[in-house]
This record gives C-alpha cells, sequence and structure tokens, in this order.
C-alpha cells in the first residue's frame, strides 16, 4: 500500500467494520498485506433495535454480528467500541439543527468528519495504532516530498471522495483505504469476498440514513421538531396552500407540495426558498433554481490551503457531476462563482473542490446567489 509510509515494523491498523462487504473485504486486504490489523465496530445508538434493521443500514446489532464474524474468518481481533453519545451529538443532533434552519445536512459527510475520522482516529492514535482502514472508495497518494494527497478512486463509478473531503492533512497521515485503487464492479468485490468466506458477499447495500430506521425522514423531524404550519407562497408572496413545517422540505423538491393551484404556465414548481422565521416555503419555476454563485463557509483542506483564485472542478452533491467553478479564499470564507449556473444548490450542502482528481477540501453552503432566469 503506497498510502502510507514503510516502517520497520508492521503497521498497526485499525480497521472500521461496518458489517458490510466493502469494509469486510477492505479490513482482509489490509492484513493480507502484512498489516497487523484489528477490527472494530461503531456502536452509534443507545438502542441499536430503533435503527434501520434487515441488513440495510450499518448501525443495527445484525451489523455487529456480521462485522464480528467476518473478523473471525479473516483471523484478526474485533472489537466493539460504543460511540453512540458521540455520534448522537456530533450527527443526530446536528442533522436536526440543520433542518430546522432551513437548511439541508449530508449527515453521511458529518459521521466522517466527526466520528470516523475524529473520534474514531483519536482514540487509535492514542492506543498506538498507525492507522484507520475503511472500506470507502478513494485514494490517499504520497509524494516524494512526504506530502499527501487524497484522490478519486481509480473506478469513478464508486468514487466516494466526495463525503471524505472533510479530511485534513494529518487525519490523511493516518487514512487507508484499501479499495481505492480497485477498478472492478461491486459483483466483483463481492465474489472476492465469497472466495475468502466472508458471509457477508451477498449482504445488501446500505441506503439512506441509517439512524432514520423507517426511513421517514420528514416523520422523523416532525417527531423531533414538531409539527407546525406555514404558508406555501410563490415569488410575489402569494398564498398557495400551507405545510406543517418548513424543515419537511428541500431546495428543489419537486413532489408532495400539495398545491391545489396550477402555476400560470402549468409547469411544474419547485422549492426556492425555506425561511425558518416565518415558517414560510417559497416555490415557483424550475428556471429560479438556477444558482450563478455561492459562499461557503468552515473550510477544510486536504492539505495546503490555496492562496488566491483558482479554477476547479466542483462537486456539490454525494452523487453528482462536476461542475467547473472559480474559487478564491476571502477572509476565511469561500467566494465561488460557476461557470455555467447550477440547479438546485441548497444551503447546508457541501461543495467538495477538485483539481483534476485530487481533492482540494470541502466547504458548507452559507448562501446562494441566483442566476437572472430567462423565460424561453
Amino acid at each position: 500500500m503506497t498510502d502510507i509510509p514503510q516502517r520497520t515494523r508492521p503497521l498497526r491498523v485499525l480497521a472500521a467494520m461496518s458489517g458490510g462487504v466493502d469494509s469486510a473485504v477492505a479490513a482482509a486486504r489490509a492484513a493480507e498485506a502484512g498489516n497487523d490489523v484489528t477490527g472494530v465496530h461503531l456502536a452509534l445508538s443507545a438502542n441499536p433495535q430503533s435503527f434501520r434493521t434487515g441488513a440495510r443500514g450499518c448501525c443495527t446489532i445484525e451489523d455487529s454480528r456480521d462485522a464480528r464474524r467476518a473478523a473471525d474468518v479473516i483471523g484478526i481481533p474485533f472489537y466493539v467500541w460504543d460511540l453512540a453519545d458521540r455520534f448522537r451529538e456530533d450527527v443526530v443532533e446536528d442533522f436536526v439543527a440543520e433542518y430546522e434552519a432551513g437548511r439541508t445536512p449530508n449527515p453521511c459527510l458529518r459521521c466522517n468528519e466527526k466520528i470516523k475520522f475524529a473520534a474514531l482516529l483519536d482514540k487509535a492514535l492514542a492506543l498506538g495504532f498507525d492507522a484507520v482502514c475503511t472500506g470507502h472508495y478513494a485514494k490517499v497518494i504520497v509524494n516524494e516530498d512526504g506530502t499527501r494527497e487524497m484522490h478519486r478512486a481509480s473506478d469513478m463509478a464508486k468514487d466516494q471522495s466526495y463525503v471524505l473531503g472533510v479530511l485534513d492533512e494529518k487525519q490523511l497521515a493516518h487514512a487507508m483505504f484499501p479499495l481505492g485503487d480497485t477498478v472492478t464492479t461491486k459483483d466483483e468485490i463481492r465474489a472476492e469476498a465469497e472466495r475468502r468466506g466472508l458471509a457477508v458477499a451477498k449482504k445488501p447495500d446500505s441506503h439512506d440514513i441509517c439512524f432514520i430506521a423507517d426511513g421517514d425522514t420528514q416523520g422523523f423531524l416532525a417527531n423531533r421538531l414538531g409539527r407546525a404550519e406555514g404558508d406555501i407562497v410563490d415569488e410575489s408572496g402569494t398564498k398557495l396552500g400551507t405545510h406543517e413545517g418548513a424543515y419537511g422540505f428541500t431546495i428543489g423538491q419537486r413532489k408532495g407540495l400539495r398545491i391545489g393551484t396550477p402555476a400560470p404556465d402549468g409547469k411544474p414548481r419547485y422549492v426556492l426558498d425555506i425561511s425558518p422565521v416565518d415558517n414560510t416555503v417559497t416555490v415557483g419555476p424550475a428556471a429560479a433554481l438556477d444558482v450563478s454563485a455561492l459562499t461557503a463557509v468552515k473550510p477544510r483542506w486536504c492539505g495546503t490551503a490555496p492562496t488566491g483564485p483558482g479554477t476547479y472542478t466542483a462537486q456539490l452533491r454525494a452523487h453528482g457531476g462536476e461542475t467547473e467553478v472559480r474559487a478564491e479564499l476571502v477572509d476565511g470564507t469561500l467566494q465561488v462563482s460557476f461557470t455555467d449556473p447550477v440547479r438546485g444548490v441548497a444551503p447546508g450542502q457541501a461543495i467538495v473542490l477538485y483539481d483534476g482528481t485530487r481533492v482540494v477540501g470541502s466547504a458548507t453552503i452559507a448562501s446562494t446567489t441566483r442566476a437572472t432566469a430567462t423565460v424561453a
């Protein structure tokens, strides 16, 4: 492996094992490479039965058992670490607070930042481990001068560098992604797991948000925040309908608006703005979603922070494509302009900048500038 420097002794590696096939294969590859590997499953709920069941999440009792069985087959020690309190505070409560403020958070990105590469890594280093290994699809490259860079995975179809863009240089120095160089299909990863005798070979991938047991995000938020009726209005302020909580909407949303009055042009309307102050949701035409620039806060750099303006590509969603941008750090705030307008950008989302395949860094979108809409 090229992402950790050579040493005279085997590397002590802590493999985060979610109970899924990717993390199991990653742990097996790390051990096969000659490292001294210990597996750990993170217990992220005080009541695991309240999290998703049926092998669809990454925080259930079944997942813990699957991870233990995989560690036994690989032949490595295995532990379960209780990080439920930290997870509740840094991920779940953050998720609720962001929606309450009218923003759209990414809990998986926050979990990587606060749990897997902060709480977990800090504890691992304190116990004498050299690196944390996960099943993410991304690459860490060591340059001749010893500095590290994170790059997209060799297989773009499985690349997960977007949700890792929050990692800083220190964290990259202790990160190991054994699947990053894999140019293969998920079926081939499953076939490798089966060859290794790992029972998780046929386990379904995790989906949705692990701490929302039934997948009903709006219901989860309503239970936490309560129902609060407010108005749905158009761009002129005309009331079109009501809702039971502005937190139940996201920028760009089309379905579930329950507006009885059709638009004058007969075309669909989308959520353009969410105002938690007056509990109002504004809707309008698709063209009004076009954004020409944005401001992002809390930047985190995967290496040295860039100086001066530069041209990059940016990714705005975990499964979104790239778009060309001009970006500059001004007084600690990232100012970004788009070469071509992009649609449906929401405050609270992360923007990750790339220079080719290299991850430059990440920041949280605070505000957007709407492009001038033209009607064809």
